[in-house]
């Protein structure tokens, strides 16, 4: 039963479905899961994936299905909902299908965004429990990445504080001679806070730490977050966790965490998160969630361990990359398929009519703020300029060989013209185009869309990457400016082409994925710069080293890693039942 998602809340709605949730057992017996393969954990479970890929390893792999956007508004266009709806509209359809979406972050659940568990009759299920920790891996994660720094700050206070035989005698440890201007860790936390971006530890006596700048970023940045989300056992994410560059010595020499001796601490903090945890839509399909958000400043993918063993339960998965296919989707396809091996069958581009009409020149939008009159009234004018932005991801994923199906979310405000002008341009294209109203009628609003994923996954596609393994990283940056931004090219800082040509010239960071850190709200390093934007050059600044990920992250323009909290942020509206202890106000 669909509810009026314009008189329900989504913790109404969220709460209303759980009522007949599936439990851990009753989601074994539906999955077909062996009793040891499902986890519990309060009302959810986590999937012992090493059980499960290992018994279900002979069988053939389902339909892969990614789902991205278009540029999107501050407020998001709704990716997490689309691939939700075409879960329960494939379900709608009799057919087995399930998925995995990132799980949520606290940063954007209590600021303006919001959590991202879909929305109205589009929703995963327990949103509480989604959206405030889960089963705990994001903690797990900030414990392990701040035990990182603690090892660091330590080990400076204290080669600081003795001679190199009281530091033999006392401790065991050799001398690291870390400098204090090349620490290329910082702390995290799951929460927006642009206070903390650049901060000053230390600050007092001796025995009060080593006293020298420091930064925090956001958890879901975190190396570690990435780490997990690529890893394709236990075994690997041990190795990896050796791996991390936290800073570098005074001869310039990387300074690990290995050289630290934190790894296996790390590891013992994440032992818990490498099991994917399942969640329900509130149609009762399957849902796992693993690995975060934030396909601006992190990889922003769901796991490829989640995703490996979705293929092998479900004979359609879903799965999604944040932001708009120039950020979420290019990591999806030359990242995350080169480490998985896996290969997707369709690529759904999730579409708006509001947001096309600000890609056409439309006011800005101000998260927090109602929309201006222009998004919520037809407006063919500004749609029709704002199409090309559309077109121009429609191409993105042609270049890697997948014919893409365009999904209009459909607003109650859209109009019959503006979307016959959206299918017409996207048939075109020459690409299938779907309307879809999943937020409001969940799976029966979905069917459209379902039918037309479901034909192209029968179609052959010619996927291939962007660029070759072997390509150099300044010629990589190069052909992703121009061939899936739009630039003329790219404009190096000489700190940045100092450091990239340093990395080139060294053989063991051969083969490291390339992961653009850029803003999501513009093809451009500009977020003000909306539809296709012609004549700029791509400035980059820094490479990141993610050397247990074995990510090199070019930044482009003044991105930050810690985002800011806005100044209507959600959390004035969340709050506890006291009578009934329940959370309400999450949307």
């Amino acid at each position: 039963m669909a509810f009026d998602p314009t008189k329900y809340e989504d913790w109404q709605i969220s709460e209303a479905a759980e009522a007949n949730m599936p439990t851990p057992d009753e989601w074994r017996d539906k999955l077909g899961l062996e009793k040891d393969e499902v986890i519990p954990y309060a009302r959810l479970c986590k999937l012992d994936f090493t059980k499960i890929i290992e018994r279900l390893r002979d069988k053939p792999d389902g339909k892969y299905i990614e789902v991205t956007a278009i540029t999107p508004t501050p407020l998001g266009e709704g990716k997490s909902t689309t691939s939700i709806g075409l879960m329960e509209g494939l379900g709608k359809r009799g057919l087995n299908v399930g998925g995995c979406l990132r799980q949520a972050s606290g940063g954007p659940t209590m600021n303006i965004k919001g959590t991202a568990a879909g929305g109205g009759n589009a929703l995963l299920i327990p949103i509480t429990m989604f959206s405030m920790g889960l089963t705990g891996d994001i903690n797990d994660i900030m414990n392990a990445h701040n035990l990182a720094m603690v090892a660091l700050t330590a080990r400076m206070q204290h080669e600081r504080n003795y001679t190199d035989e009281q530091l033999e005698r006392l401790t065991g440890m050799r001398r690291l001679e870390i400098d204090p201007t090349r620490v290329e860790m910082g702390w995290v936390i799951d929460f927006c806070a642009q206070s903390l971006r650049n901060i000053i530890i230390g600050i007092g006596g001796r025995r009060d730490g080593f006293m020298m700048q420091s930064k925090f970023g956001i958890a879901v940045n975190s190396e570690l977050m990435a780490i997990l989300a690529i890893v394709r056992d236990f075994a690997d994410l041990r190795k990896r966790l050796d791996n991390i560059t936290v800073a570098f010595d005074k001869r310039g020499n990387p300074v690990t965490t290995g050289d630290l001796e934190v790894g296996g601490a790390m590891c013992a903090w994440m032992r818990n998160t490498i099991n994917p945890t399942l969640m329900s839509t509130v149609e009762y399909q399957p849902c796992m969630v693993h690995a975060g958000p934030f396909a601006n400043i992190a990889v922003g993918q769901s796991s490829i361990i989640a995703n490996r063993i979705g293929l092998k339960m479900f004979d359609y998965h879903v799965t999604e990359s944040g932001f708009g296919a120039d950020m979420g989707f290019e990591k999806f396809w030359n990242v995350k398929c080169r480490y998985s091996g896996l290969k997707p069958h369709v690529s759904v581009l999730t579409t708006t009519i509001r947001a096309l009409k600000m890609h056409g020149g439309g006011p800005k939008v101000v998260a927090g703020l109602p929309l201006p009159e222009e998004y919520t009234k037809e407006n063919l004018d500004l749609l029709e300029k704002g199409i090309p932005n559309m077109l121009h991801h429609i191409n993105i994923i042609k270049s890697a060989g997948i014919n893409p199906v365009v999904c209009i979310n459909s607003f109650a405000t859209d109009t019959k013209d503006e979307i016959a002008m959206v299918k017409l341009a996207a048939e075109a294209a020459g690409v299938r185009c779907a309307v879809s109203t999943h937020w409001a009628d969940g799976g029966d609003g979905a069917l459209e869309l379902a039918d037309a994923v479901k034909d192209a996954c029968e179609e052959e596609n010619n996927f291939d990457f962007l660029y070759p393994a072997e390509m150099k990283l300044r010629e990589r940056v190069e052909k992703i400016a121009r061939v899936i931004y739009g630039a003329d090219g790219v404009a190096w800082s000489p700190e940045a082409e100092s450091k990239a040509k340093m990395l080139e010239a060294d053989p063991k960071f051969d083969g490291y994925a390339t992961v653009m850190v850029k803003t999501h709200l513009s093809l451009s390093h500009d977020p003000a710069v909306k539809g296709v934007p012609k004549g700029w050059m791509l400035p980059i600044r820094d490479v990141l080293i993610y050397s247990g990920a074995k990510f090199l992250c070019p930044c482009a323009g003044a991105i930050s890693l810690m985002p800011g909290t806005g100044s209507n942020p959600a959390f004035r509206r969340i709050d506890v039942d006291v009578k009934t202890g329940k959370v309400k106000g999450l949307c």
